[in-house]
């Protein structure tokens, strides 16, 4: 196919600036610089062979995959599993939400020999990419060594589709070697069809991100927190922002501030690589900010204004000391980011105008009115109103966590799924 014949050839192009890639990366995140040559498909020796391989992408989709692979693993305790991740947050997810009971290693980038030599070393059994991971060469080589390939939990925007449509004769040849795709949501089931996906492997079950598994010490981390850095003080939060948003936000809260004295904003940067410029940023609004990992006892003795979250992993925590959440990734067209991490607190929320990675789970919020669509202009408006009315707060704080709780259950519908795709599977004992 042509097509994939130029895809290849553009790779190989591209692979000296992989390299600088890489390397610009691991300036800002350290760790980026480790472990770069399982990035072109060399396995630590420590892997197994005859895997079930789940791809997890980043931190949202290991979190999100985390209690289906646990239900998989009970069903299937002599199997080896093996989790990979493109990203340090997701390698860190996983370690330490599966470390116990998978193998992990990054996944290869898309090289077609790259590929070929990590599918030759794990042997997959099945591989299970989470949500969208369209990769031609990694689909192709474990489609060809035998292995069942699923996608599950998949979503698919109507941005991601358009793009997809550009190359449509390479998307509808990726498909065809797809055996399954669990779609969240019927709008995304229409996308892949339209795509060129065969109907009869199409199914839909809702988000597994519903059925989220809550750390074990959630409730006395929420209180160390709150007693560390709250007090008898209020507070919003501000997760997963990007470069774009956090001026908006600092607005808002210097705003805010004057309206509400002693509000702290919790500022939680989708990549903590940023937190000492979110830092400056917010001393150049006249607003004092504290490092989350620094602890109460490295302050200077002044009462923060703003928290930075400069740590991986305590997000979840963060959401549970907060009055209200805004989602980030909203205010800039990135898509916006999980409502539901924070909507298990019982709080109300808070998104810009772009929400299309996660349009059918907003509705399901929006319908119950406990998620506010704000504008730049009107950030601070909305977070205010919701701050000067207590039972208004809670009583959307209250809508929120039954939506959760209406949606969960998916896990069950997909572990079935995921056995059968195992069943079919040509290494299946």
């Amino acid at each position: 196919m042509l097509l994939r014949f130029a895809y290849n050839v553009l790779l190989c192009l591209a692979l000296p600036a992989v390299w600088v890639r890489l390397f610009v990366r691991a300036r800002r995140e350290p760790a980026y610089a480790e472990r770069r040559e399982e990035r072109f498909g060399r396995v630590p020796a420590d892997v197994g062979r005859d895997v079930v391989w789940f791809h997890t992408v980043s931190a949202g989709e290991t979190i999100g995959a985390a209690p289906v692979i646990r239900a998989l693993k009970s069903r299937l305790p002599d199997a080896r599993f093996l989790v990979t991740t493109m990203t340090p947050a997701g390698s860190a997810q996983v370690i330490e939400r599966l470390g116990d009971i998978v193998d992990h290693c990054y996944a290869p980038y898309d090289f077609p020999w790259a590929v070929r030599r990590f599918v030759r070393r794990v042997r997959p059994r099945a591989l299970f990419l989470m949500e969208t991971e369209l990769w031609p060469n990694l689909i192709a080589a474990t489609h060809v060594s035998g292995a069942s390939v699923s996608l599950i939990n998949a979503r698919l925007s109507e941005r991601s589709a358009r793009g997809y449509r550009r190359v449509g004769p390479l998307t509808r040849w990726v498909l065809a070697q797809v055996d399954q795709i669990i779609c969240q949501y019927q709008d995304t089931a229409g996308r892949f069809e339209a795509l060129g996906a065969a109907p009869e492997r199409l199914s839909v079950t809702g988000s597994v991100k519903f059925d989220l598994a809550l750390p074990d010490d959630l409730d006395v981390g929420v209180e160390r927190l709150r007693e560390a850095w709250l007090g008898d003080r209020r507070a919003w939060i501000a997760g997963s922002t990007h470069p774009g948003e956090d001026e908006t936000v600092l607005d808002a809260h210097r705003a805010l501030t004057e309206r509400f004295p002693g509000l702290l904003l919790i500022l939680a940067p989708r990549h903590p690589a940023r937190a000492d410029r979110l830092a400056m940023l917010a001393r150049e609004r006249g607003l004092h900010p504290a490092m989350l990992s620094a602890g109460p006892g490295g302050r200077d003795g002044r009462t923060p204004d703003v928290l930075v979250a400069d740590a991986m992993g305590r997000l979840i925590y963060l959401y549970g000391v907060a009055d209200l959440a805004f989602l980030g990734g909203s205010l800039v067209p990135v898509g916006g980011h999980n409502p539901i991490e924070a909507a298990v607190h019982g709080i109300p929320l808070v998104m810009g105008p772009h929400r299309f990675n996660w349009t059918e789970v907003v509705r399901r919020f929006s319908d119950v009115q406990c998620l506010h669509h704000a504008s730049r202009t009107r950030l601070a408006t909305i977070v205010g109103d919701l701050l000067a009315d207590d039972a208004r707060r809670r009583s959307e704080g209250r809508r929120a966590r039954s939506v959760v709780e209406e949606n969960q259950g998916v896990t069950g519908e997909l572990e079935a799924r995921m056995l059968s795709a195992l069943k079919r599977s040509e290494r299946t004992p």
